[in-house]
């Protein structure tokens, strides 16, 4: 959503309609109401939610430079730069790229020993807005390439110091920025409290309609509505057809995709016919392979299609450099398209830093399958062609990957563009979505009381995200420096 006030609800919007689904995750003990909010309160005491507030940091922290650099090392070499090239461009954008830099410093940070599935990556870009199935604006997480089960403090302190550093990027005022993490932080309390007292099936039908969402906004400029609707109308026009003409043109072999180096690159322009003819060859099998991750009813839909074009493609900022490919399949015609992503799950940033009481026996083969289950267990609805597959086919090498489909319906904020008013109803609305995140596989009981009613965790946020905004910013300069001085290649 391109708008400068987006949509918050004043109150939870918890819809009786949606689809439930059900998969392991973090163990939720059957126990009388009465003992989990004694777990929770156990947890209050033995860490008070005031003291979420204190930046612990490893003694001996590793230079980011370095976890770029070793990150970088598994990726595709001529995309690197344009990860770090867009890395440069403000402190925000470097935070959102240096996830690896975030989950070090968390691993190291006291937690309440309450366990919940996370994104891994909640920063404010990673919300947005996307199609259901049954074709209703949804607003939810959108980005799950690090999800695992772990602290649910982690997600929280991510989405907070987002805001911080993003509201410095926008120019506020450190009380403008405080105002836009309180109120984020009071937001998911109390979102976990009401979840708190809701049957298990209420909350796993909980879901922001933005058109419900919409019409809770409180009254604004006539300008901030006309943003919004002019941000719903685009999401509402961006289906399949809207890729088709856009990624697309008409050539003497049919409607292939065009180029647009070095973020998108038809396979025609990347390879040798030899190579392009196998990789091509390995991407079918991989389809092939994928089909039986899908539900049978969607396996009938997906065998109505064909493979018509594939090309390689650079996403967003933390994911550039990873193997992604959009692949264009035809229907009855070529006014019939399904365009898939065929993206890379490499092992979350998050892989061995759960604290070893939290670590849950995986409920995944593979981190393809780690990525769908989590996406799964957070999302109030999935996209229909959602699924996974582990290959060897596409390069000799073992790989897992995971499925969807390519910009359907789907829309973010342009967190750039958010004034103090804006950002602080945005987060509000995030907060309220992770909440419900949360909510469907911790327990929310405990959780609900470790929070309680008072001000002390955000407070406690509001001060953690003030101080991981000024260590971001002492990272993102030796970054700077680091690309200066050509020890990182950039592209910008």
């Amino acid at each position: 959503m391109s708008v400068s006030t987006p949509m918050v609800p004043a109150r939870a919007v918890v819809s009786r309609t949606g689809s439930t689904r059900s998969a392991e995750g973090p163990a939720v003990r059957r126990l009388p109401p009465s003992d989990h909010a004694r777990i929770g309160l156990a947890a209050r005491n033995a860490l008070p939610p005031r003291e979420q507030g204190q930046l612990v940091l490893p003694a001996e922290r590793r230079d980011p430079v370095v976890l770029l650099e070793e990150q970088a090392r598994s990726r595709l070499p001529e995309l690197v730069p344009v990860r770090h090239g867009r890395m440069t461009m403000s402190p925000y954008a470097f935070f959102c790229g240096n996830a690896v830099g975030m989950a070090t410093d968390l691993a190291v940070a006291p937690v309440s020993g309450l366990g919940v599935q996370l994104c891994g990556d909640a920063h404010l870009s990673n919300f947005g807005v996307f199609a259901a199935p049954e074709r209703r604006l949804l607003f939810d997480i959108n980005d799950f390439d690090e999800t695992v089960s772990g602290p649910w403090e982690w997600d929280i302190k991510r989405l907070a110091a987002s805001l911080a550093i993003a509201g410095r990027c926008n120019g506020f005022s450190r009380k403008e920025r405080r105002k836009c993490v309180l109120g984020t932080a009071y937001r998911y309390r109390d979102a976990i409290a009401e979840f708190g007292t809701l049957r298990a099936l209420d909350i796993w039908y909980a879901r922001a309609d933005v058109d419900e969402v919409y019409q809770m906004l409180p009254k604004a400029t006539s300008s901030r509505r006309k943003n919004v609707d002019q941000s719903l109308l685009k999401a509402r026009g961006s289906g399949n057809l809207k890729p088709l003409a856009k990624l697309t043109e008409l050539t003497d072999d049919g409607v292939r995709i065009k180029a647009d180096p070095p973020l998108l690159v038809p396979v025609a322009e990347l390879l040798p016919e030899a190579e392009r003819e196998e990789l091509g060859t390995g991407i079918k099998e991989l389809l092939t392979l994928y089909r039986r991750s899908l539900p049978i009813d969607r396996r009938v839909l997906f065998d109505q299609f064909e493979f018509a074009d594939l090309a390689r493609k650079a996403v967003g900022v933390s994911g550039v450099g990873t193997r992604c490919w959009i692949v264009l399949l035809r229907g009855r015609d070529d006014g019939d398209p399904l365009f898939l992503q065929v993206k890379e799950a490499a092992p979350s940033v998050l892989k061995g830093k759960v604290p070893t009481a939290l670590r849950q026996r995986p409920a995944h083969r593979n981190d393809g399958e780690r990525v769908v289950v989590g996406q799964r267990l957070m999302q109030a609805a999935d996209d229909i062609f959602l699924g996974w597959r582990r290959t060897d086919g596409i390069d000799g090498q073992a790989r897992d990957y995971y499925v969807r489909q390519l910009r359907d319906m789907k829309g973010a904020a342009v967190v750039q563009k958010l004034d103090p008013a804006g950002m602080t109803m945005f987060g509000q609305l995030c907060g309220w979505t992770l909440a419900r995140a949360h909510a469907r596989s911790g327990d929310r009981i405990a959780l609900a009381t470790y929070l309680n009613s008072d001000d002390a965790f955000p407070e406690a946020m509001a001060e953690y995200a003030e101080a991981y905004a000024d260590q971001n910013e002492r990272d993102y300069h030796v970054f700077l420096n680091a690309v200066e001085t050509g020890r990182l290649a950039a592209d910008t």
